[in-house]
């Protein structure tokens, strides 16, 4: 029986609407009553999204106060308790014309009722902030003026996020679920941000005096040393075996060619033996300009207190060649 007196009661104000709204063309009228009917069914099963959407599509076409109280009772029903308490006083202020429909007169009368039962429901907080005067807060996102901060302030009841920053200092953020009639104090410390370490710029450097042509440094001359003493090694190596190779191919021709005269027969071997000859001279000779340049390098190399026991000691022997040494 409620649901019906509710809803014949929107079709009756929408039906003998006032003066003011004879400007709305029927069609808009229509739309509007099925709006309204369609969203006081949707109150009653507690469809309260819905019944938001449709009683404030109707009364953006035809602005009455039934459709408004609502929207309220959808808002209220959704947890939106400020949003219903200012729609609640929108029909208040705004009132009803002198010869609106009786239905008009009523919601008016329901809102304020409403209200009252309402207004102790609401939660409120209280929001202070230390650390500084220029902090910026919001609550789930939306700012708070500064003139509203430490004074009491309605909220949705709910969970919220109360959040502070500001220039210089390190944001905070606090969760606060607020359940109805509670009154809670939110207190935001904002602390600053520690600056970067300073370090003391420093003076010009002194200009370096000169010095003449840079010799390389000793690590460099080190590493241009071992270098060359590898390189030495590996001409030394070369030397020796060319020289055995060729002291043997020396004997198997002193046998098969008596007197020194070798038959035309054997031009290739006494070609491999020269060959060879020419080999282990140029291996011995570049293994020793190696190894005395790497030898010099090392040993005239700066030295570091690291580098004080350098000894190098030429190896030389039968197929092989090289050095051995700390450093």
């Amino acid at each position: 029986m409620a649901r019906r007196l509710g809803i014949a009661s929107l079709l009756l104000a929408l039906t003998c609407a006032p003066a003011a709204l004879a400007q709305v063309s029927d069609a808009d009228r229509a739309t509007a009553r099925s709006l309204a009917v369609e969203g006081q069914e949707a109150l009653d099963r507690k469809d309260f999204s819905a019944a938001l959407d449709r009683f404030r599509r109707a009364d953006a076409i035809i602005h009455a106060p039934t459709l408004l109280l609502g929207v309220a009772r959808a808002q209220v029903g959704m947890g939106q308790w400020i949003a219903a308490q200012e729609s609640y006083n929108r029909i208040l202020r705004e009132g009803a014309p002198e010869r609106s429909p009786e239905p008009f007169f009523e919601a008016i009368a329901a809102a304020q009722r409403e209200l009252d039962a309402l207004a102790p429901r609401i939660p409120q907080v209280l929001i202070s902030v230390r650390g500084t005067d220029t902090a910026d807060v919001t609550i789930d996102g939306e700012p708070v003026p500064r003139a509203a901060l430490g004074v009491r302030r309605p909220v949705d009841p709910g969970e919220h996020t109360f959040r502070a920053s500001a220039a210089g200092f390190a944001p905070v953020e606090v969760k606060l679920t607020l359940a109805e009639r509670a009154s809670e104090t939110v207190a935001l410390e904002l602390k600053p941000i520690a600056p970067p370490p300073s370090s003391a710029s420093p003076g010009p450097a002194a200009p370096a005096p000169d010095r003449g042509p840079v010799a390389p440094s000793g690590s460099s001359r080190t590493v241009l040393g071992i270098a060359a003493l590898g390189l030495g090694g590996v001409g030394l190596a070369a030397g020796a075996v060319g020289g055995v190779l060729a002291i043997g191919k020396h004997s198997d021709l002193s046998e098969r060619c008596p007197g020194g005269q070798c038959d035309a027969s054997l031009q290739g071997d006494v070609d491999s033996y020269r060959a060879m000859g020419t080999l282990s001279t140029i291996g011995f000779v570049v293994g020793a300009v190696g190894v005395g340049a790497g030898a010099f390098l090392i040993l005239t190399a700066p030295r570091s207190p690291q580098r004080a026991g350098i000894w190098i000691t030429p190896m030389i022997g039968l197929g092989s060649a090289g050095a051995k040494g700390s450093f």
